[in-house]
This record gives structure tokens, C-alpha cells and sequence, in this order.
């Protein structure tokens, strides 16, 4: 019998998880290199699509680490797969890696002073929300478990991925694009995990949802069409700007009067409304581009009607034109696997304390992490980025060009990603 004991033990061995002690300490070995890629990739933004600097800056890290490196995924996109040291299944973590069209305005000595032409126009660009420390998390996690590689029983693959924000106009990007292109297929994952940092709570918490976790969410674009003139004989035309807003003031109509929001919320915005160039001159088109989120599908499809009947409708009143389209980016919603969130939630429970992980109501953002965790069990989780002491309801949200996120967050999102790829092997 005890023969048959020490025969067992490194089998054993293989399968319990590495002591917390153990993750903990090459944590924070590995912390003052991940502060340090934050600082850089902070300081040096990259939008969608083009991620140039950054891609290279993770394949040169994951080769380093002796991984398999696969690199120009969707464009810019870097996959790493670590093998363990025995057989077993394959967990996928994912990074996003892209930037904003924001100009940074918080006072930082590695702020951004990047700028770049976005849609025509000169403007910043800036880790407004937060991917820089996605980044230098999973960079961080893959050197932590690159260490234990001979102790795991599986496969990691790690996803560095471009364009979660939205690829540029007329090119496709990101999560789906990555899986378009053979991600999912070629390293057949069995479970994947993502995590975001965010201004709602304080450093030290964590925010979840079992099941519908975040909207789906569509771009769209309206093109009103109308008559130039000059601006002191206007009933010589037909004003694109005045219909436009007309327009913008009937889609908020919708949400409010068309649909059952007992059912689900849904939120149509419009972020950007564009129509001539000189102040005397009425312009013979006007474009408004703006979002639509809904967790509800059937709701999801009267809106988009509703919206070009809205649009359609009101340009024809005017006598002009209104064309609907839905832009580049939709994502659907986001969803937590019931079974994998209530193996996951522990984990979070133990890194932070069972205070300090909480329920969160649905949030009204999107995340194409809705693709992946559409193919596999997928689990994804807010950390805190607000400093503690700092209420925040009051901070400057992701996006913001206030927007600080406490380096804090960076040890506690690389020790869960470590757990969550540990708990799976």
C-alpha cells in the first residue's frame, strides 16, 4: 500500500493547484516589469488595426519565453501557446490591445502625446480605457506561468488581441475577425477568460455577472441628403443640418415610446453629428454616426427598424433623403458561463476577500469578448481601477480623457489571470 502512495504522489502532484503562496510571490517578482510595459505601452498608444509597436513588443516577449508565437492575426493580432508539462486541456486568456481617438489630459510623466488622423480630423490618442493594462497583465501572466510550465497539466494560449474598440471604417477587426481567421479552430480551447479594468469600483474589487453580462452593441451611420444654399436664402434649399437634428431628436423617441424597456434595457446614443464647413454656406449633407444597445434580440432588430423608419420618414418630411446603415462594429452580448463563473468566483473571493467581490446589475457597455465566449465557456470580470479612498461615482469614467486607472489593479490582475489558467490544468 504505501508503495502504490509514493507511485501516486506525482500524479497527485499534476493535479492540485500551486500553493497561493507560491502564485503570489512570482507575482511580485514579475510586478515591476509589468509597471514598467504599462508605462511604455500608455505612452505610446496605437489605434485598432495598428497596433504595430505593441504587437511586436508582445511577440518579442512571448518568444522569449520559448511559446509558440503565431503573429499578424486580424491584422496585428499576437496568439502565444504555452505547452504544459503533460497533457491536458487548452485555457485561452485575452488581452485587448488598442486605443482611442482621446487626447489624454491627466497629469502623467508617461501621458500620451501621440496624435494621428482619425476620420479626417487631427486628434490624441490615448489608453482611455485601460487596455494598456490589459496588456502588460497577460504579458505579466504568461512569464508567471512560463515559469511553472513543466507543472501544468494543459495548454495556455494567450490572446493579445487588436481592435476591441472597433476597427477602422471599411476594414474588419478584432475578436471576430481573429476567430474568422482560424483562432479558435486551430488551438481548440476548452474555456476562455478575459478581464477589464474600470473606474466604477475601488483597486481591490472585482465586479461579475453570471449569465447576460454586458449589451450587444451596433454602430450605425445616418446620411442625410438635402439641397445646399446659402445660408441668407435658405428656402433655396433644403437644410441637411436642421433635418439631421430633427432626426437625432426622434430617435430618442425610441427607446422611451417603441419598445418594452420592461423587458430589457436598450439605449440608442449619437456620438457624433457632422454637416458642412463654413459658417454662411447650408450643406447638402449631414452624417450622424452614434450606437444602439439592447440584451434583448427580438428588441435588438425592432430598433434597427424603427430606427430607419425614424430617419426615413423625417427626411421625406423635410424633402430630403435619409439613408440607415448599421457601421463595422456589432457586438453581441456578452455572457458569462453559469458553470464557469461559479467555479471562477472563489478564486476572486480568494485574491480579494468575499467583501470585496460583488454582483454587478447589467452594464449597458459591449465587449466583442462576446465572440469568443460565444464559442467556449467564457467568464470575464471588472477589476477596480479607481484609487482606494476615491469615490468612484465620482471618477472620470473609461473613455474619459480624465480617465486614471491606480497601477494597484496590475499584481491583482496578473495573479487571477495566473489562478484562472491554473485552476483549468
Amino acid at each position: 500500500m504505501l508503495r502504490l502512495i509514493v507511485l501516486l504522489l506525482p500524479v497527485l502532484a499534476w493535479a492540485l493547484p500551486a500553493p497561493a503562496a507560491n502564485i503570489s510571490d512570482a507575482v511580485r517578482a514579475v510586478e515591476p516589469k509589468v509597471v514598467s510595459w504599462r508605462r511604455d505601452i500608455h505612452a505610446n498608444p496605437e489605434l485598432g488595426n495598428r497596433e504595430f509597436r505593441t504587437a511586436a513588443l508582445v511577440e518579442d516577449h512571448l518568444r522569449g519565453l520559448g511559446m509558440e508565437v503565431e503573429a499578424g492575426i486580424a491584422y496585428t493580432g499576437v496568439a502565444g501557446l504555452l505547452r504544459g508539462g503533460s497533457p491536458g486541456p487548452t485555457v485561452a486568456l485575452r488581452a485587448d490591445m488598442d486605443a482611442l481617438p482621446v487626447t489624454e489630459q491627466v497629469d502623467l510623466p508617461f501621458a500620451s502625446k501621440v496624435t494621428t488622423q482619425y476620420r479626417g480630423q487631427e486628434v490624441g490618442v490615448m489608453h482611455a480605457c485601460g487596455h494598456d493594462m490589459h496588456v502588460a497583465i497577460l504579458m505579466g501572466a504568461a512569464e508567471v506561468l512560463a515559469a511553472q510550465q513543466d507543472k501544468l497539466a494543459g495548454n495556455v494560449l494567450f490572446i493579445f488581441q487588436p481592435a476591441e474598440e472597433g476597427p477602422p471604417e471599411g476594414e474588419k477587426g478584432g475578436a471576430q475577425l481573429m476567430l474568422e481567421q482560424g483562432l479558435f479552430r486551430k488551438y481548440q480551447p476548452e474555456t476562455v477568460f478575459g478581464l477589464h479594468v474600470g473606474a466604477g469600483l475601488n483597486v481591490g474589487m472585482a465586479g461579475y455577472r453570471s449569465g447576460a453580462m454586458m449589451a450587444a452593441a451596433d454602430s450605425f451611420k445616418i446620411v442625410v441628403r438635402g439641397k445646399q444654399a446659402h445660408a441668407s436664402r435658405p428656402w433655396q434649399g433644403v437644410d441637411s443640418n436642421v433635418t439631421a437634428a430633427q432626426i437625432l431628436l426622434g430617435l430618442q423617441t425610441i427607446a422611451s415610446r417603441k419598445v418594452d424597456v420592461t423587458r430589457a434595457p436598450a439605449i440608442i446614443s449619437v456620438g457624433s453629428m457632422q454637416g458642412g464647413i463654413r459658417n454662411n454656406i447650408i450643406p447638402d449633407s449631414a452624417e450622424l454616426w452614434g450606437t444602439i444597445r439592447t440584451f434583448d434580440p427580438e428588441m435588438r432588430l425592432t430598433i434597427h427598424d424603427e430606427i430607419r423608419r425614424m430617419a426615413e420618414n423625417t427626411a421625406l418630411a423635410a424633402g430630403a433623403e435619409a439613408e440607415f446603415s448599421l457601421g463595422g462594429t456589432q457586438y453581441p452580448v456578452t455572457v458569462n458561463d453559469p458553470g464557469l463563473t461559479e467555479h471562477s468566483v472563489p478564486l476572486l473571493r480568494e485574491v480579494l476577500g468575499k467583501e470585496n467581490v460583488i454582483q454587478t446589475p447589467l452594464i449597458t457597455g459591449a465587449e466583442d469578448f462576446a465572440y469568443y465566449a460565444r464559442e467556449v465557456p467564457g467568464f470575464f470580470v471588472f477589476l477596480g481601477a479607481t484609487p482606494r479612498g476615491q469615490d468612484p461615482e465620482a471618477a472620470p469614467t473609461n473613455h474619459s480623457p480624465l480617465f486614471f486607472a491606480d497601477e494597484g489593479v496590475l499584481p491583482i490582475g496578473v495573479e487571477l489571470m495566473v489562478r484562472f489558467a491554473r485552476s483549468r490544468l
